[in-house]
């Protein structure tokens, strides 16, 4: 059985206690906050545990777990004092998380410049990889210390662009506090959309033993690009990511991505349908 959620920031706005009731009555069980995007404080020194145990208790009544608390910076930006900033703030969501009793803190792999645009050739070097491994393996060695899971997300347009280089990630800095949030589409764009399903594959493969969380989202190719959309809306083929889910994570929280307050309940209803197939 897979345990579906939704992000906080695709949901309706409400105040917090009757968004989290709004999430719970559209039959998701847990979420994925980036508490910035979520419209609530986010600074490290906002982190306080005042602050974790408030939040945690309005999650607790309405039934909601925490399956991710984002914190989608990069790891890899140039810049030292920047990357010195990102470093703390990662920490500080680590320490966070372990008193709000998310599941894990999600981070995508970065870019090799200061504002985290796509470069195909700087981000796909293997140069980036090296930076973003040496970056990533003191944010680790917190996690440790926290006794949190830190779990980076693999994307084509970032450095992590595929699975092999995500292995390289987890066997290069080898802790159990580092794993992976696997989101199949993520790991699709023009390059290779010819090839979705060995794409997807390859990554249960190489990085299933490690995956703690699914993130579920549809795509449409639109030629130059993909267009990212609710579960149910494109072109995706759900049976081996939500098989693989059912055989290997007994209970694995997937949220759903690109949902809009009026089709997330459709969408978690049509990968249901799906998961009592396969």
């Amino acid at each position: 059985m897979i345990q579906y959620g939704v992000r906080f920031h695709d949901t309706k706005e409400l105040p917090l206690k009757e968004r989290l009731q709004a999430i719970r009555a559209q039959g998701f069980t847990c979420t994925h906050i980036a508490l910035s995007k979520a419209g609530l404080p986010g600074k490290p020194e906002n982190l306080t545990p005042g602050y974790a145990m408030y939040l945690r208790k309005a999650f607790e009544a309405a039934g909601v777990d925490i399956a991710v608390l984002g914190c989608y910076l990069n790891l890899a930006n140039p810049g030292g004092e920047a990357l010195r900033q990102t470093q703390k703030t990662y920490t500080a969501n680590l320490r966070f998380a372990r008193l709000l009793g998310a599941g894990v803190v999600g981070t995508e792999t970065g870019a090799p410049n200061e504002d985290y645009h796509y470069d195909k050739e700087a981000c796909h070097s293997e140069a980036a990889l090296d930076t973003f491994i040496g970056n990533l393996r003191p944010v680790v060695r917190d996690a440790e210390k926290a006794g949190v899971i830190l779990a980076i997300e693999p994307v084509y347009r970032h450095i992590v662009y595929n699975p092999k280089r995500a292995r390289i990630v987890l066997d290069s800095i080898d802790s159990p506090n580092l794993q992976i949030i696997f989101d199949p589409v993520n790991l699709l764009d023009v390059d290779n959309i010819d090839h979705a399903d060995e794409v997807i594959d390859e990554a249960i493969d190489l990085l299933g033993r490690d995956v703690v969380i699914l993130h579920l989202k549809d795509y449409q190719s639109k030629g130059t690009h993909l267009e990212q959309l609710a579960p149910g809306l494109g072109e995706m083929h759900y049976e081996s990511v939500l098989r693989f889910a059912k055989e290997r994570k007994p209970f694995i929280q997937a949220t759903l991505e690109n949902t809009q307050p009026d089709n997330a309940e459709a969408a978690r209803e049509f990968l249901t349908k799906i998961e009592a197939k396969v």
